[in-house]
């Protein structure tokens, strides 16, 4: 989600050298001293002379995954760049591998026939770690201080407020219909009022699978099973989290100093004895964004006004051949190496995708698609029409070397069809001037619909392509009212595609998706990472939701 990624303060850390490569020198010192508790553990025994069994594990994370304000759901903890299980603190619901919510402090929850009231029924047996009971009131001025407070990365904005009836029930009031704040609620960790203040990031209080036994701020994290936790106790009793760029994991690796660390396909062909590679399904969408208004204009984000519009992208018959005429597969083998899948939306592979959305390669078709509009080949091989030349910039993150590569891939094939695209590396703040302006490509992907939202209602925070139409803005707006989550399904794929109208490639084809970009570890042999929910954006804490049924063989 490039939008929370780029702007949130995340402190992106340089790393020192030493002898073992580019790892940290504080990272590296507790990852030894974590690699040796846990082969004393491997090779102790018991009074029977079977071997110990293994209760901990070692993450390499990247740098950036490091919450900048600690622990702390009311800032960013669980939510923000990486959508993730808070582990710390308990949720009132949460998500099985299949993405069907069930429940964590709620034994029951319904809505108001309106869907403008939640009643969540919960658990009266749950203390937070310093002994004192969790009630519905936790829950209330947890969910409040993310709707009201102005400082969480979640997003509540819709709820008016909420009330604890009781110590086991708590109603959510919302100004209106939006069940999608479930897919929140479902990784928004509960505080506890009384001991919630400024330093609680750093010394967080909460009532889930796991204590923050210590954090060594820019070098490491150390999780330990919580004795009290009311649900069923961790396999995994211990969890170190170190926090290093690529090469610092890689080095990790090569030294044996980590159990899993995150890598990238320009690594893939890499082989360390003891590990071995895993690509684990995401939803973790490139895509470019296809400005569909001409140029002139000027489109808010936020407190800044920037240009929108694009003189050769506003052309309907220009955006529907660029998404027939990108060769999906050529990227992916190309760039990644194979590791992904071809992307045709955000999201595909959710119960809300839409099977409209794909679209086949055709080169000839796209060539078509522009000689019917009027767009004719020059000299220079660069078709023109009524003066205007089929040319635009592309940007993207220059500190990914991916985006970089799939951008320069996506302009040589445009070259083919007659279209000169110039890729353009930049920080954020160089790019989002230009988002409104010119192609974009964009990271994005989420267990959620809130981004199908966001990126295709007229005035989402994401609607880059600034493409407004009554009737998509209706689909998308009953797929929130729906009381029942299955039932929303219909409107978000109608909201892509209804048969005559939508944003699908044979619509007004607002965006032009590339790739679903599988996410890669190297993994030690013999542990088990159970069953991996898809990945979200970002190679983050999405990997340990499920750390406490990991086990070692």
């Amino acid at each position: 989600m490039d939008q929370h990624e780029s702007r949130c303060t995340v402190s992106r850390r340089g790393l020192i050298a030493t002898a073992c490569g580019a790892l940290a020198a504080g990272a590296l010192a507790g990852c030894s001293t974590a690699r040796d508790d846990a082969s004393t553990q491997r090779s102790g025994s018991s009074s029977s002379g079977a071997t110990a069994p293994q209760t901990q594990v070692i993450v390499a994370m990247n740098a950036g995954s490091e919450p900048a304000a600690g622990f702390d759901p009311l800032v960013a903890w669980g939510c923000g760049e990486h959508v993730h299980e808070p582990l710390i603190q308990s949720t009132l619901i949460t998500t099985d591998e299949d993405l069907n919510f069930v429940n964590d402090l709620a034994t029951d929850y319904v809505c108001s026939d309106d869907g403008l009231v939640w009643t969540f029924t919960i658990r009266d047996d749950v203390r937070f770690t310093d002994g004192e009971p969790l009630t519905a009131g936790d829950v209330a001025f947890t969910v409040n201080a993310v709707a009201h407070g102005g400082t969480s990365e979640a997003d509540l904005s819709m709820v008016d407020k909420a009330v604890a009836v009781s110590d086991t029930v708590v109603e959510l009031y919302l100004d209106k219909p939006y069940n999608a704040l479930l897919y929140t609620l479902a990784v928004l960790g509960i505080v506890p009022e009384h001991a919630y203040g400024e330093d609680y990031g750093a010394h967080p209080i909460g009532s889930g699978r796991y204590i923050l036994e210590q954090w060594d701020r820019g070098q490491q994290a150390i999780f330990r099973a919580n004795p009290d936790y009311y649900g069923e106790p961790p396999t995994m009793e211990r969890v170190v989290v170190v926090f290093m760029d690529e090469d610092a994991a890689l080095a990790a690796v090569q030294a044996g100093q980590v159990d899993i660390a995150y890598t990238y396909a320009t690594h893939a062909a890499q082989r360390f004895a003891g590990y071995e590679l895993v690509a684990y399904r995401s939803v973790d969408s490139r895509g470019i964004s296809l400005p569909c208004i001409p140029a002139g204009g000027t489109r808010r984000d936020g407190d800044n006004e920037y240009p929108s519009g694009n003189d050769v992208t506003c052309d309907i018959a220009v955006r529907r051949a660029i998404t027939c005429g990108v060769d999906r597969q050529a990227m992916i083998d190309h760039v990644l190496d194979g590791y992904g899948e071809l992307a045709y939306s955000v999201g595909d592979g959710m119960p809300w995708s839409s099977a409209d959305m794909e679209v086949a390669y055709d080169r000839d078709r796209a060539c078509a698609l522009l000689d019917e509009a009027g767009w004719t080949v020059g000299e220079d091989g660069v078709r023109t029409r009524d003066g205007v030349r089929a040319a635009f910039d592309i940007w993207y993150a220059s500190d990914d070397s991916v985006r970089q590569a799939l951008a320069n891939e996506f302009a040589n094939q445009m070259g083919e069809l007659g279209v000169e695209v110039a890729p353009r590396g930049g920080s954020w703040d160089e790019i989002y001037p230009h988002e409104f302006e010119q192609p974009v490509l964009w990271g994005w992907g989420s267990n959620s619909p809130v981004e199908v939202y966001e990126l295709h209602y007229s005035t989402g925070w994401g609607n880059f392509a600034c493409y407004e139409n009554e009737t998509v803005d209706g689909y998308l707006d009953l797929a929130l009212a729906q009381t029942d989550i299955e039932a929303s399904y219909e409107y978000w794929q109608r909201a892509m595609w209804d048969g005559t109208d939508g944003v699908a490639p044979q619509g007004a084809a607002t965006w032009c998706w590339i790739a679903n970009v599988e996410h890669l570890y190297f993994k030690r042999e013999g542990l088990d990472v159970a069953t991996q929910k898809p990945h979200p954006h970002g190679h983050g804490w999405s990997l340990v939701n499920n750390v406490d049924r990991w086990s070692w063989a």
